[in-house]
C-alpha cells in the first residue's frame, strides 16, 4: 500500500510544481518525515492538532517531502483505529484550496495515517520497526521524526525514555519532541521534570509549546515594535506609559476539566504561561535580528531577572459560585469540602529597571466572566488638557491594543489610537482596515483607531506546527525561561495557598464585584462581597460560608475576612469616617484601645494611608494600664511605637491618659480620671467620639471593663479607675457611658484562640457584669464587629 500512496503523493507533488511554477529551495534537505501524536485520539488532538498537521501536509506536499502520520493511544488497535479515523475525517482545508484539490489531499492524508497503540516499550519498538520497514521498502531517505506528546505532564519522562531507547532516528535525521503545558506545578516540580527529560532528550530536541505564541497578533508583537520603533522608542518608558494590561476573559466554566483544573487554577493555567509570555514580548529588549531564535530567547530571559517579587498583596483572587459544587461532583467530595482553587486572578507586576520604574503591569484572567476576549493594552499618559472640546481626539485616551480576538471586534488586530501615530507592518499577510462595523473597543469607538489585521485568520496550533517542522524555536519555551517563570510565580502561589478566593456569581451578574484598586504596589478589591449567612449560623459555620464578607452578629453589622484583608477594610473604614468628620466639622476624634489586636491596624495606617487627615485628628485612649507611659506595658507606649511616631500629627492632638500624677500611679485623690473626663468634655462635641475601637478579652472584657467590676455603678462618669484580674491590676478606662455616646464603635476580634469566645457571644444575652462586651450598645451611633475568619470559623 505504501508504494502506491507514495507514487500518488509524488504525482500530486509534480502536478503542484507544474501548476504553481514553484522551485525547490536551494540547500533544502528533502526526505521523509514521520509524525506521531501520542494521545492522538484525545480532545486537543481532535480539536486542533490533526487539523494543524493536515494543513502542514497540504503546504509541504509541493516541496518534495513525504509523510507518514501515526495516532498513538492507550486503546487496543481495533477500538483506537475507529476513533482515530473519525477524527481525521473532520479535518478541513484552508480557503485557498479548491474543493477538488482538497478532496484529493484529504484522501491521501487518510491513506498516510494509521493508529498505533502506545502503552509499553514493546509498542514503541513496534512503531519504530514500522517506520524503519517503510523507509526500506520505499527506498526513502529519512529527514526526521516528530513526536507530539498530547498527554498529561506526569507521563512525559516515561514516554521520552521510551522514545530515546527504542525510537530514535538514525543516519543524521532529526528528532523533535513537542511538550504541551503544564510544564510542572511549581518551580520544584518544573526543575524535576526538566532534569528527568534531560536524561532522554537534548534541549534542542524539545519544543515546549505555548499556543498563545502562535496567535497571529502575539506572534507580531516584536515585529510591530521593531518596525514602529521610531515612534515607540521615545514613548516606551515610565514617562509616557501609565499602565500595561494583559487580559484573558472567558465565559465558560471549568466543568468537565475539574480533575485537571482544581490542581492548577487560573494562575497556573493561564497567567504563568500565556500571559507571562505576552508580558515578556511587550517589555523585553528588542532583538537586533528577529529571526535569530537564540537572541530572542536570550532577551526574553533577561526580563525575568528584573521582575520584582510577587507577594499576596499584589494579587486578588476569586472563584465563581458554582465551582465548588462542580468540584464535589467530579472529584467525589463530600458536601462540606471546599476548594481554595481560584478561577479568577488579577496580579500586578513591576519591573525593576529605569525604563519601566513604577509602571504597573496588570495581568488578569478568569472564567465565568461577562465576555470572551483577550488583549494586551498599553495605556499612555495624556498630557493635554482640553478646556472646551472634551471630545477632541487630543483629549481621548492614548493606547495601543494587541487584540487577540473575540469580544466586540471579533477578529485579531493591532489597534493604535489616532492621537499617537499611524502604524505600519510590512507583512503581505496583514492589511490596514479602513471599513468596519459600528463597535467600540475598550472605551473608544473603532473609528478612533488605526487598525492592522491579518488578511486571513489562522489557528495558533497550525502556525506553531509549521515552525516545529521548520526547526524554529523562537516561539517556544526554553528550559531557562520556564524555570525563570516558575521562579516568579511559585512564591505568589505559595502565599495564596490558604487565601479564600472571593465568590462571584458569574457572567453579567458579577457587576462590579471583581473590580479592584491599584494603589502604589498593592492591589485590592474595590468593594466588599455580599453576605449569605444568618446570625444563628455563627456558632458552627460550614466551610461553604467562607463566601461571607459582611453580615449580622448579635443583631449588629459584621465584617469578616482573612486577617490581612480585615485589617485593610477596617483601616479603609476608619479613613472614610475621618474624612467625613473633617468635612462636616473640621475635626475627627478617634479613641483607640490597647492590646495586641490593633497593632496590625496601626501598621496599616502608618504604611499605606498617606492621605489620612492626621492634622485634623485627635487621638484618645480607650484604656490604659497604670504604669509609666515610657514602659512597654503601657498602651500609649505601643500606640506611639507602632503608629504615632510614623505619622505627621500635631503633638497637641495626642491625648494620653493621665495615669501618673505627682509621681504616683492612678491614685484616686490625684483625680486623673476626672482630669481626662474634663478634657474630653471640653474638646469633644457632646463628649461623642466619632470612632471608638475596642477589642474583646478571653474573659469577655472590653476596654478595661472587667467581669464583676460593678460596671453599672459608673453612672454618668465618662472615665473611671478599674481593677484587672491580672497584673498590672490598676487601670484607667472609658466607661460604657463614654463608649456608647460614640457615632461608631468597632469591635475587632482576631485569631483562632477567640473562636470559642465568638461562638459563646453569639448565644448569650446582654449582661455587662458577666460579659462586659455585651454592654457596648451605642445610643445614637452604630456598632460594627470586625471578626477574622480564624476567630469566626476556628
Amino acid at each position: 500500500m505504501w508504494h502506491i500512496v507514495r507514487l500518488s503523493l509524488l504525482l500530486a507533488s509534480l502536478c503542484a510544481h507544474m501548476s504553481h511554477g514553484e522551485e525547490k529551495q536551494e540547500g533544502q534537505k528533502m526526505g521523509h518525515v514521520s509524525v506521531v501524536i501520542v494521545g492522538g485520539t484525545g480532545d486537543l488532538a481532535k480539536k486542533y492538532l490533526w487539523r494543524g498537521f493536515f494543513q502542514l501536509y497540504t503546504k509541504q506536499i509541493s516541496s518534495g517531502y513525504t509523510f507518514s502520520f501515526y495516532g498513538g493511544g492507550l486503546s487496543p488497535g481495533d477500538k483506537g483505529t475507529a476513533t482515530f479515523f473519525e477524527i481525521l475525517k473532520g479535518v478541513n482545508c484552508s480557503k485557498e484550496l479548491s474543493l477538488q484539490r482538497c478532496a484529493l489531499l484529504k484522501e491521501q492524508f487518510l491513506r498516510l495515517a494509521r493508529y498505533q497503540q502506545l502503552k509499553t516499550i514493546d509498542d514503541y519498538q513496534a512503531l519504530c520497526n514500522d517506520m524503519e520497514q517503510q523507509l526500506q521498502q520505499e527506498g526513502m531517505v529519512e529527514t526526521g521524526r516528530l513526536f507530539y506528546l498530547s498527554v498529561p505532564a506526569f507521563s512525559y519522562a516515561d514516554i521520552a525514555d521510551k522514545i530515546n531507547n527504542s525510537c530514535r532516528p538514525s543516519h543524521g535525521a532529526w528528532l523533535r519532541v513537542v511538550l504541551e503545558k503544564p510544564f510542572g506545578h511549581d518551580l520544584t516540580s518544573a526543575q524535576i521534570l526538566a532534569t528527568q527529560l534531560g536524561t532522554s532528550l537534548t534541549d534542542k530536541e524539545m519544543y515546549r509549546i505555548d499556543h498563545y505564541l502562535g496567535k497571529q497578533v502575539v506572534s507580531k508583537i516584536l515585529q510591530f515594535r521593531k518596525e514602529n520603533n521610531k515612534f515607540l522608542s521615545p514613548i516606551w518608558n515610565k514617562h509616557h506609559i501609565d499602565r500595561v494590561e494583559i487580559v484573558l476573559k472567558e465565559t465558560l466554566d471549568a466543568k468537565g476539566r475539574i480533575p485537571f483544573y482544581d490542581q492548577y487554577g487560573v494562575i497556573r493555567d493561564v497567567l504563568q504561561n500565556h500571559l507571562t509570555e505576552v508580558m515578556s514580548l511587550l517589555t523585553m529588549k528588542l532583538p537586533e535580528n528577529l529571526s535569530n531564535a537564540k537572541e530572542v530567547l536570550r532577551n526574553k530571559l533577561r526580563i525575568f531577572s528584573v521582575l520584582q517579587p510577587l507577594g499576596k498583596n499584589r494579587a486578588v483572587i476569586g472563584q465563581y459560585q458554582a465551582y465548588n459544587k462542580e468540584v464535589q461532583k467530579e472529584l467525589n467530595k463530600t458536601k462540606d469540602y471546599f476548594s481554595y482553587t481560584p478561577t479568577f486572578a488579577a496580579v500586578m507586576v513591576h519591573i525593576d529597571m529605569a525604563q519601566y520604574e513604577g509602571v504597573p503591569i496588570i495581568v488578569t484572567s478568569g472564567k465565568m466572566l461577562d465576555e470572551r476576549v483577550g488583549y494586551a493594552r498599553i495605556v499612555f499618559k495624556n498630557d493635554i488638557f482640553c478646556v472646551q472640546n472634551q471630545n477632541s481626539m487630543h483629549c481621548k485616551p492614548k493606547q495601543i491594543v494587541f487584540y487577540f480576538g473575540h469580544g466586540s471586534l471579533q477578529y485579531p488586530a493591532i489597534l493604535v489610537t489616532k492621537n499617537l501615530f499611524k502604524p505600519s507592518l510590512k507583512d503581505s499577510e496583514w492589511k490596514n482596515v479602513t471599513e468596519h462595523k459600528d463597535v467600540s473597543v475598550l472605551g473608544l469607538h473603532i473609528s478612533d483607531y488605526y487598525i492592522l489585521a491579518a488578511k486571513e485568520q489562522r489557528e495558533a496550533y497550525a502556525e506553531l506546527i509549521t515552525q516545529i517542522f521548520q526547526g524554529r524555536k523562537d516561539s517556544f519555551i526554553s528550559a531557562e525561561n520556564l524555570l525563570a517563570s516558575w521562579g516568579l510565580w511559585s512564591p505568589l502561589l505559595n502565599s495564596l495557598a490558604n487565601i479564600f478566593p472571593r465568590i462571584y456569581p458569574g457572567g453579567d451578574d458579577n457587576g462590579s464585584l471583581l473590580d479592584f484598586y491599584v494603589r502604589a504596589k498593592e492591589i485590592s478589591f474595590a468593594s466588599e462581597a455580599v453576605v449569605m449567612s444568618t446570625p444563628d449560623q455563627m456558632g458552627g459555620m460550614a466551610t461553604d460560608s467562607f463566601q461571607v464578607m459582611q453580615g449580622k452578629y448579635r443583631s449588629n453589622n459584621m465584617v469578616s475576612a482573612w486577617a490581612e484583608e480585615l485589617v485593610q477594610r477596617l483601616a479603609a473604614d476608619l479613613q472614610v469616617a475621618a474624612e467625613a468628620a473633617v468635612s462636616e466639622g473640621g475635626t475627627f476624634h478617634l479613641a483607640l484601645s490597647g492590646g495586641s489586636s490593633p497593632l496590625a491596624l496601626f501598621h496599616r495606617l502608618s504604611q499605606h494611608h498617606y492621605s489620612f487627615p492626621w492634622k485634623n485628628t485627635h487621638v484618645w485612649m480607650v484604656d490604659e494600664r497604670c504604669v509609666p507611659l515610657t514602659e512597654s506595658e503601657s498602651n500609649f507606649y505601643n500606640l506611639h511605637e507602632h503608629l504615632l511616631q510614623h505619622i505627621r500629627i500635631p503633638y497637641y492632638n495626642i491625648h494620653p491618659m493621665p495615669v501618673q500624677l505627682h509621681q504616683r500611679l492612678c491614685v484616686e485623690e490625684d483625680g486623673g480620671a476626672l482630669l481626662y473626663e474634663r478634657e474630653i468634655t471640653q474638646l469633644v462635641n457632646s463628649s461623642s467620639f466619632h470612632f471608638v475601637l475596642l477589642g474583646v478579652g478571653y474573659d469577655y472584657h472590653t476596654a478595661s471593663l472587667f467581669p464583676g467590676g460593678k460596671l453599672d455603678g459608673h453612672g454618668d462618669r465618662l472615665v473611671a479607675l478599674t481593677e484587672s484580674p491580672v497584673k498590672p491590676h490598676q487601670r484607667m478606662s472609658l466607661t460604657f457611658r463614654a463608649i456608647n455616646r460614640a457615632r461608631k464603635v468597632a469591635v475587632l476580634v482576631m485569631g483562632k484562640g477567640k473562636h470559642e469566645l465568638v461562638t459563646q457571644l453569639s448565644r448569650v444575652k446582654d449582661d455587662l457584669n458577666k460579659w462586659p462586651v455585651t454592654g457596648v450598645q451605642p445610643e445614637n451611633g452604630r456598632l460594627v464587629w470586625y471578626i477574622d475568619y480564624d476567630a469566626l470559623l476556628g
